[in-house]
């Protein structure tokens, strides 16, 4: 059975299924990303009968919406977003949305007497050589009027190459087109392999792109959920432009989806700031126990998984399940306390969270366990919590993540979430993992290592001062200023005859510190900068930091998991310094998860 036809279509009737509904673009609700120039080299194309690539649909399902009608074997297109709107911006005049949300027209100039496009400007206006505005050339009622016209206003030209340029630009309606239309029943898979094979450039589609498209078909209600992710998503990287969308679209604003999200204009926080990715996954997650954005693809589509079949009933329930967990995602409340959940953990910023599928999974944990309520407030908050941070450590959301998402959902589905949390904690995070896997996973040079994140979250947690700082915490230099400070001194060891990078940048040598107190020390060997310090302990006087006792030292080389050996520390006895200080990094970080 073929998976796809092809099939040539003239501008002019792409354009006219663009109009009436029948292509369904959802690139079109969105900010326009090409410039004008590239809306002229395509006008440019299609002019001198050029190709411009294949468009890609796929087939919709008719499915009855709420207001009674049918979505009508919609094609959603998939590829040839930008192009198609470039064209009905140009040709028919439509207008688009900017980066502000703002509606304009763009507007293309032509020459007819040098055959060039031009981005319309104020010179090119004011030239009678120029037709300002293909779009309005195109659509005239007479053709032969607007050729008149022009010639009335340049009598010097060659009329017989004037006529010639003109019916040219007339006819690039009549240009021919490639659609390529892929069978509504293929599986996300295929569709994105076909893809894949058929462009040219190779770009990958994901998963969430075919379920943004999806959600766009489904009528008005799902125009104006796609729309719902989208400013949602945008919102909170840049709250200023609410007002932009409140003005700039009045559907939306009429929609009641508005008040939903306004919350996000006074919103400065960046630790969670989700894509429509990211939102996909919550959605799929929470109300579809779905950890495949391919699956909760089809679950919108109608397919009935146990049966194999379509189900119109499924595809419509979908959506109004769909649309009750975007509102529970976009809620302030839900939001806000998530964040404060996660913030309450350590992760004070978003440079701390090495795994936004990690932080994805546990917001759609947050607002299952909420609308279960199953367990109370404190216990959502201790599960999320600790569930969070165990993901981290182990990985388990890295390579086959969405696998792993799918079965962790079935299991908590079947015996909750403090139990499966519970079985992971015994058998991942053994005695063994924190004196054996851990210390050997901190073997790494990366500061973006999830294990030395872990290790800063949990001095932040603990409110634990930097190295040798009397009162300047971590978590005040993780927000503000502070310097990643190599215990034994990188030129030291350079100088001693340690010069692999991955050898003397070990985060097991690795600490944070105040600026000063880095500048000081600069490549001192650890027992020069150690004696100041005992020093200054013995007699008040300032060297090195402001730690004037022997507790206070304690305490301070205790907080940062540092050996007591780092007084007889050496180039020769780094590597044992390095093991030593692993372990007791593991050690922090094990009653820091503990105490959660």
């Amino acid at each position: 059975m073929s998976k796809y036809t092809v099939q040539q279509h003239s501008v002019e009737t792409l354009l006219t299924w663009v109009k009436t509904g029948q292509v369904a673009i959802p690139e079109m609700q969105r900010p326009f990303v090409w410039d004008s120039t590239k809306v002229r080299d395509l006008l440019d194309s299609l002019y001198n009968g050029f190709p411009i690539g294949y468009l890609i649909t796929w087939q919709s399902a008719d499915v009855g919406l709420k207001d009674g009608s049918k979505s009508s074997f919609r094609q959603i297109l998939i590829d040839g977003q930008q192009r198609i709107t470039a064209m009905t911006a140009a040709l028919v005049g439509q207008y688009v949305v900017d980066k502000s949300y703002k509606r304009k027209r763009i507007k293309i100039a032509f020459n007819p007497t040098t055959e060039q496009f031009a981005t319309l400007t104020p010179v090119i206006d004011r030239d009678t050589a120029w037709i300002s505005d293909v779009a309005e050339f195109v659509n005239a009622t007479s053709t032969f009027t607007a050729t008149k016209a022009y010639m009335d206003s340049n009598p010097e030209v060659d009329v017989a190459h004037i006529e010639q340029s003109l019916q040219r630009l007339s006819a690039i309606k009549q240009a021919q087109v490639g659609i390529i239309t892929l069978a509504e029943d293929l599986d996300i898979e295929t569709v994105t392999e076909i893809f894949i094979r058929i462009n040219s450039k190779g770009v990958p589609l994901s998963s969430a792109d075919f379920a943004m498209s999806k959600i766009s078909s489904h009528g008005e209600l799902g125009s104006n959920l796609r729309k719902l992710i989208d400013y949602f998503c945008h919102l909170s990287v840049a709250p200023h432009v609410f007002s932009d969308i409140a003005e700039n679209d009045a559907s939306f604003a009429a929609s009641g989806y508005l008040p939903a999200i306004s919350w996000l204009k006074n919103d400065n926080s960046d630790l969670y700031d989700p894509t429509y990715t990211d939102v996909i996954r919550v959605a799929g997650i929470k109300e579809f126990s779905r950890g495949k954005v391919a699956a909760l693809v089809s679950v919108l589509s109608g397919r009935d998984f146990e049966t194999r079949t379509f189900s119109e009933e499924l595809a419509v329930e979908s959506f109004d399940r769909l649309e009750r967990v975007l509102l529970e995602i976009v809620n302030q409340y839900n939001f806000q306390q998530f964040t404060l959940t996660i913030k309450s953990a350590g992760f004070i910023a978003p440079r701390l969270i090495s795994s936004k599928n990690a932080l994805n999974f546990a917001y759609a944990l947050y607002l299952k366990l909420r609308a279960e309520k199953n367990l109370n407030e404190g216990e959502v908050k201790y599960v999320v919590r600790r569930w969070f941070v165990m993901s981290l450590l182990t990985g388990r959301y890295t390579g086959s993540f969405e696998t792993a998402f799918e079965a962790d959902i079935r299991r908590i589905n079947e015996v909750g979430a403090l139990q499966t949390l519970r079985d992971i904690e015994s058998s991942q995070l053994s005695d063994n993992f924190w004196n054996v896997a851990l210390p050997m996973e901190m073997e790494s040079s990366s500061v973006r290592s999830p294990y030395f994140l872990a290790f800063l979250v949990a001095q932040i947690h603990a409110g634990s001062r930097g190295f040798l700082s009397k009162n300047v915490t971590v978590g005040s230099m993780i927000e503000e200023v502070g310097d990643i400070h190599h215990v034994v001194p990188k030129n030291y060891l350079i100088k001693q005859g340690v010069n692999d990078r991955s050898n003397y940048n070990q985060i097991a040598n690795f600490a944070l510190t105040e600026t000063p107190i880095n500048i000081a020390i600069k490549d001192k060997a650890p027992g020069d900068y150690m004696s100041q310090v005992d020093a200054q302990i013995a007699d008040g006087v300032l060297r090195l930091g402001e730690i004037t006792t022997e507790s206070e030292l304690e305490t301070n080389l205790r907080a940062n998991a540092i050996p007591s050996s780092i007084r007889s520390t050496t180039a020769e006895s780094y590597q044992s310094f390095l093991k030593e200080r692993r372990s007791l990094m593991a050690q922090v970080i094990k009653n820091y998860y503990l105490g959660l």
